[in-house]
């Protein structure tokens, strides 16, 4: 997984409540267990015309957005079923951090599994960092997972809580596979022992 320390990117506001991941991913898309190619149905519902062809008015179509890696969204972000293709998608597109006022709670884990950083401020410090998103190419937004603070364009800054153990695993890139080899001596020393104490087993 690969490490989050310090994002400085283009912030792309979404001023929707009750983002599913529906909305995220739609179902067409879970065809595949492949965590890659998956960025393309991304908001697909509301990124493309029936056709196909793009929504020229939807925020990650328009070109100063098109290379967003931090999505700015209203409250509840990612409800609705369980699908960890949401993160998935959104990581295939090249989004590695979402703000807003709260995620749902499957999702919310979903995003530390998989490298992307949702970070949950108060409703005030949302309007204010979705008003610095809708400045296009120039709302430029600094997340620093170490310090724990979101910098505006204009300099202002804002603190954010994270649990100390995802914050740990983020900074080092480690998703649960690789924390439990990180403990593959005590696992092979616990197997070892036990053979020898239960033979039988």
């Amino acid at each position: 997984m690969e490490k989050f320390t310090k994002l400085t990117a283009v912030a792309a506001p979404m001023p929707i409540i009750n983002i599913d991941t529906d909305m995220i991913i739609p179902k067409d898309y879970l065809k595949t267990i492949k965590r890659t190619g998956l960025g393309e149905g991304l908001f697909a519902e509301m990124r493309y015309h029936e056709d196909g062809s793009d929504n020229a008015d939807f925020v990650l179509n328009k070109p100063a957005y098109e290379k967003a890696q931090i999505l700015v969204a209203g409250d509840n972000f990612g409800c609705g079923s369980s699908r960890e293709h949401a993160p998935w998608a959104l990581l295939d597109f090249g989004i590695r951090c979402v703000i807003s006022t709260s995620f749902a709670d499957i999702f919310y884990n979903n995003c530390f599994k998989n490298g992307i950083l949702p970070v949950v401020v108060s409703q005030d410090e949302l309007d204010k960092l979705m008003d610095d998103a809708e400045r296009g190419a120039n709302s430029t937004v600094t997340v620093d997972l170490e310090t724990q603070t979101i910098s505006g364009p204009d300099g202002g800054t804002i603190k954010f809580d994270i649990d100390p153990a995802r914050k740990e695993r983020l900074l080092e890139g480690i998703d649960d596979i690789g924390e439990t080899l990180g403990k593959a001596d005590d696992i092979t020393a616990f197997e070892s022992k036990n053979a020898e104490s239960r033979p039988w087993a």
